[in-house]
């Protein structure tokens, strides 16, 4: 019996060690494009970063916030807005919506409960943000706030904000 336990805990060490002697060659973690890239609920945002060429600037080292609107948020715009938007003329009108949902800084929400404030965006305009009850970000409800990113933090929203 006391065999067994020697042995069993000799491999877990062993398994350990070997995991500690890996870690540095393991990825230190997804960056806001990896991570919307990974869930399905983000794949028209995907789409549209894709089509503005703002790719590697959501990969650089940032640090960024942004208000990720959902496949749902998209879905609420007017038909054929986002087809119209994701066209190679309509470039520019796509880059700036979607700048206006990025931050520059990492702000998570517990900077922003129980407060009312302007933030300019990357885009150059202001944000409204209402955090007295839940976060609101213009007329967008943060469903889901906090996701770390190594460049960032997310915030999911319910509604494409229109700068």
């Amino acid at each position: 019996m006391k065999r067994r336990f020697a042995i069993k805990t000799f491999a877990a060490l062993s398994v350990a060690a070997l995991a500690a002697a890996c870690a540095p060659a393991m990825d230190d973690g997804d960056d806001i494009v990896d991570i919307a890239a990974a869930n399905d609920d983000f794949s028209t945002l995907v789409a549209a970063v894709e089509a503005a060429g703002l790719v590697d600037t959501l990969k650089s080292d940032g640090p960024f916030t942004v208000f990720a609107p959902t496949n749902a948020a998209f879905a609420k715009l007017p038909a054929g807005t986002v087809e119209s938007l994701l066209l190679p003329e309509n470039k520019d009108q796509l880059t700036s919506i979607l700048t206006y949902h990025v931050v520059p800084g990492a702000v998570t929400s517990d900077q922003l409960a129980g407060q009312r404030m302007s933030v300019t965006t990357v885009q150059g305009s202001d944000v409204h943000i209402d955090g007295r009850n839940g976060v609101h970000v213009d007329n967008a409800r943060v469903t889901t706030a906090d996701i770390m990113a190594t460049n960032g933090v997310i915030h999911v929203i319910d509604t494409v904000l229109m700068p």
